[in-house]
C-alpha cells in the first residue's frame, strides 16, 4: 500500500487521514523527509548568491514541512494513543531525528552563511519579525554546538541521541508502571464515602477488565476521586503507595539510573556549550534570565507563602484529630481530610458542583467565552478523522467567517494515554498556512446513567489547555519558527493561566454552569462559594508547585552531578516545604515526566511566573469588563496572535501598560493584603 506520509494529504484543510497511516508508514517516510530535508539544504549553502535574509534565513523555513509535520503526528500519537509498535517505532525514529538535528545545527556551511546575514542585519531593512528571527537562529545554531571543534560537535550528536531515548524511556516506564496496578475490591462497605458516580465508574472499568466488584487505577479520573473521599484508610494508603513508586520499584521500569543518567548528560550539555549548568543554559533565553533570579524568585514565594501555610497545617491536624480520629496525618490522608475541612469551613461538597459541569456544557461554554472575547466559531465536524473515536474535531472560524484552525479535542483516560493534560499541535501556523491544533485531558468518564461531570478542578484544566490551544489557534505570524507557542517557556503559560480567571466569574459562569438534568443555572451562592475556594489552602496549594520547582532547578543547577540518590536528595529538597513525615516507598522524581520527559526541565518554576503575569493581567479585565471588546481585542493583538516575534516583555507592556507586578499574585491568593 501507498505511504501516505510521503506526500502532502489530499483531505479538507490536509487534516491527517488516521485510519489511512499505520505504524510501518513512519521509518521510511521520516527517512525520506531527512533525505529530502538535507538535499533542500545543501542547496542553501551550495547556492553562488551572497548570503541574505531571503536566500538564506527564510529559505531555512521552508525546510523539513513533511518531516515535521510526521515526527509530530508521531509524538502526539506516542503520547495519546500509543501501543509496543508505536513506542518501537518512536524509539527507532528518535535517533534518526536527533541526527538529523545536528546535522542541520552542526553544518558549518550553514551556520557560516547564517553568521554572515547576523553579523550584517544592520545592511538590511528588516522587520522587527525578521530581526526576531535571524536572532533567533543565530543563537539556535551557536547554543547547539555551531561553534565548536569537530571534536566535540561529535561529542554533542552523543549525548543528543543518548539523551534523547533516555526521555522517551522513562515517559515509557511511567506508562508501564501506571497501567500495571489495579485496586480490585468486591465488598462494597470498602467504597464507603466515594461519589455514585465514581463508584458507577469503577464498576464499569471493573466489568471492561471482566471482574466482579470495582476497579480503580492510578488514572487521575479515579485516583484523584479515591483520595479525596475514600473513607477506609488502608485502602488510600494502598492507592498513593502505588502512585508514589512510579518508576521507583525494583522492576523493569524503574527510571533511577535513567534519571541520574539525563541529569549527568545535560549538565555535561551544558559545559560542553560553554555554561555552567543546564539550568544556566534554558535561562538565557528565558524572561527569568539566570538561576540565581528563579531561586529569589522562588524564594520570596516561599517566604510569603510558608507562614500561611503552617497556619493551614495546623487547622488540618486539629480538624482531622477532633473530626477524624487521625492524630498523625499521613500522605494517603492529606486530599480526604483537606476535602471534609472544606466542607465543614466553607459548607461545599464539591460533588454537588459537579452536576452543574457536564462536560458537554463546559464545552460549549469555553467555545462560547472564546466567540465573546476573540470572535471564533467552532463547528465540529464528523467528516474529519480523529486518532482515536472519542476525539472530536472541531473546525475553527475567525471574525469574518474566515476558517482560522482545526481543534481536536481528546477528553478521557484509556490504556495508551498518559496521565494529566496537554495541548499540542499537528500542524503550525505561518503565512499561508492555518494551524492545526489538539487538547488532551483525562477527565471522568460517561457512565451508563450519568454524562461525564466534572469536578471544578477539571474545569479549570480545561480552561488551562484551552488558553494554550488559543495560542495556537489565533497565531499570525509571517513565520513559524515564531508562531503559537514558539515563545519563550516562562511566557507560554500566560495564555493558558489566564483563561482559568473566567471559571470564577458569575457572567462566564452562567453561560455554561448548568445542571445536567434540569438546566439550572449554578446558584449564586455556590458562586460564592467557588470565589472562596479559590483562596482555601492557598499556602499548602503554593508550598506544594514550589517543591516541584525546587526540585526540577535542582537536578539542573550547578551541582546537580553531585547527586548521589535520588530519594536522599529528594528527601532533603522537599523537607522545607511539606509538613508530612517523609515516606521511603515514594519517589516523586521517578515520575516527574514534566521535567524528565516534557520541555519543562530548569523551567517548572514558569507555572508560578505565569501566574504573576495573569493575575496582573486579569486585573485589566477586571477593571474594563471580562468580556470588554478593546481589552480583549489587544490581548490577541499584543499577546495571543504575536506568538514569538519580539520579546515577551515588549509585547506583555503593550498590552498591559506597565511591566507586571508580583503583588497582584500574592493578593489574588490571599496571602498579602
Amino acid at each position: 500500500m501507498e505511504n501516505p506520509l510521503l506526500y502532502p494529504f489530499d483531505t479538507p484543510h490536509q487534516s491527517i487521514p488516521f485510519r489511512k497511516i499505520k505504524p510501518g508508514h513512519f521509518i521510511p517516510a521520516i527517512e525520506e523527509n531527512i533525505k529530502g530535508a538535507l538535499k533542500a539544504i545543501d542547496e542553501v549553502v551550495q547556492q553562488a548568491a551572497p548570503p541574505n535574509f531571503e536566500n538564506t534565513i527564510e529559505a531555512l523555513q521552508n525546510v523539513g514541512e513533511l518531516l515535521e509535520r510526521n515526527s509530530s503526528i508521531l509524538y502526539n500519537l506516542n503520547s495519546a494513543e500509543t501501543s509496543d509498535e508505536i513506542q518501537k517505532v518512536t524509539q527507532q525514529a528518535s535517533p534518526l531525528l536527533t541526527q538529523f538535528q545536528n546535522d542541520v545545527r552542526l553544518n558549518q556551511g550553514l551556520f557560516e552563511r547564517i553568521k554572515t546575514v547576523y553579523d550584517k542585519r544592520g545592511e538590511e531593512n528588516l522587520s522587527v519579525e525578521q530581526l526576531t528571527l535571524l536572532e533567533k537562529e543565530y543563537k539556535g545554531f551557536a547554543r547547539n554546538g555551531a561553534l565548536l571543534t569537530d571534536h566535540k560537535k561529535d561529542l554533542l550528536r552523543e549525548i543528543d541521541t543518548e539523551k534523547a531515548k533516555l526521555s522517551l524511556t522513562f515517559g515509557e516506564n511511567v506508562l508501564a508502571d501506571t497501567q500495571a496496578f489495579a485496586l480490585h475490591i468486591t465488598d462494597e462497605k470498602e467504597l464507603s464515602g466515594l461519589p455514585d458516580q465514581v463508584k458507577e465508574m469503577a464498576a464499569e472499568m471493573a466489568q471492561s477488565k471482566n471482574k466482579e466488584g470495582w476497579v480503580f487505577t492510578l488514572d487521575y479520573p479515579s485516583y484523584v476521586p479515591f483520595m479525596t473521599y475514600a473513607e477506609n484508610r488502608e485502602l488510600r494508603k494502598e492507592m498513593s503507595l502505588a502512585f508514589g513508586r512510579r518508576g521507583f520499584q525494583s522492576n523493569d521500569n524503574n527510571n533511577t539510573a535513567i534519571l541520574l543518567r539525563l541529569v549527568e548528560l545535560r549538565k555535561k550539555r551544558a559545559e560542553l556549550l560553554g555554561y555552567e549548568s543546564h539550568a544556566a543554559f534554558i535561562l538565557e533565553e528565558r524572561m527569568a534570565t539566570s538561576e540565581e533570579n528563579v531561586k529569589g524568585f522562588l524564594e520570596d514565594l516561599y517566604q510569603k507563602a510558608y507562614p500561611a501555610a503552617a497556619i493551614e497545617w495546623e487547622a488540618m491536624e486539629t480538624f482531622a484529630a477532633q473530626n477524624l480520629g487521625l492524630k498523625q496525618l499521613d500522605k494517603w490522608d492529606t486530599a480526604f481530610v483537606s476535602e471534609k475541612l472544606k466542607q465543614a469551613e466553607l459548607k461545599l461538597d464539591e460533588q454537588k458542583l459537579k452536576p452543574f459541569f457536564p462536560l458537554e456544557k463546559v464545552t460549549a461554554g469555553v467555545f462560547e467565552i472564546a466567540g465573546k472575547l476573540f470572535g471564533l466559531r467552532f463547528e465540529k465536524n464528523d467528516a474529519l478523522e480523529g486518532y482515536h473515536p472519542e476525539v472530536d474535531v472541531y473546525e475553527v472560524y475567525h471574525r469574518e467567517g474566515h476558517f482560522y484552525a482545526l481543534l481536536y479535542t481528546d477528553f478521557f483516560p484509556r490504556p495508551g494515554k498518559r496521565n494529566g493534560a496537554w495541548m499540542t499541535s499537528y500542524r503550525g501556523q505561518k503565512e499561508g498556512q492555518r494551524p492545526h491544533i489538539s487538547m488532551v485531558c483525562n477527565f471522568s468518564k460517561p457512565t451508563a446513567s450519568t454524562p461525564s461531570l466534572l469536578t471544578f478542578q477539571e474545569v479549570t484544566t480545561l480552561f488551562h489547555e484551552f488558553g494554550h490551544a488559543l495560542h495556537g489557534i489565533l497565531a499570525n505570524t509571517t513565520y513559524g519558527g515564531l508562531s503559537g507557542t514558539n515563545v519563550f517557556w516562562d511566557f507560554v503559560e500566560l495564555p493558558s493561566q489566564i483563561m482559568e480567571n473566567w471559571c470564577y466569574e458569575k457572567e462566564a459562569l452562567e453561560l455554561f454552569a448548568k445542571h445536567y438534568k434540569t438546566d439550572e443555572v449554578i446558584p449564586m451562592e455556590y458562586i460564592d462559594k467557588i470565589k472562596k475556594v479559590a483562596h482555601f489552602q492557598q499556602g499548602l496549594q503554593t508550598l506544594r508547585q514550589l517543591g516541584f520547582a525546587f526540585l526540577d532547578m535542582s537536578y539542573h543547577g550547578k551541582e546537580a552531578t553531585e547527586i548521589k540518590d535520588i530519594k536522599t536528595h529528594e528527601s532533603a529538597i522537599l523537607d522545607r516545604v511539606q509538613f508530612l513525615k517523609d515516606n521511603p516507598e515514594s519517589c516523586s522524581s521517578t515520575a516527574f515526566s514534566h521535567i524528565f520527559q516534557g520541555g519543562y526541565s530548569a523551567g517548572y518554576y514558569s507555572y508560578k511566573w505565569a501566574e504573576v503575569l495573569d493575575a496582573d493581567a486579569f486585573e485589566l479585565f477586571l477593571e474594563k469588563g471580562i468580556f470588554d471588546p478593546q481589552t480583549s481585542k489587544s490581548f490577541e493583538d499584543n499577546i495571543l496572535s504575536k506568538g514569538g516575534t519580539e520579546h515577551p516583555m515588549v509585547l506583555y507592556k503593550r498590552f498591559r501598560g506597565k511591566a507586571p507586578d508580583p503583588k497582584a499574585l500574592l493578593k489574588r491568593a490571599g496571602l498579602v493584603k
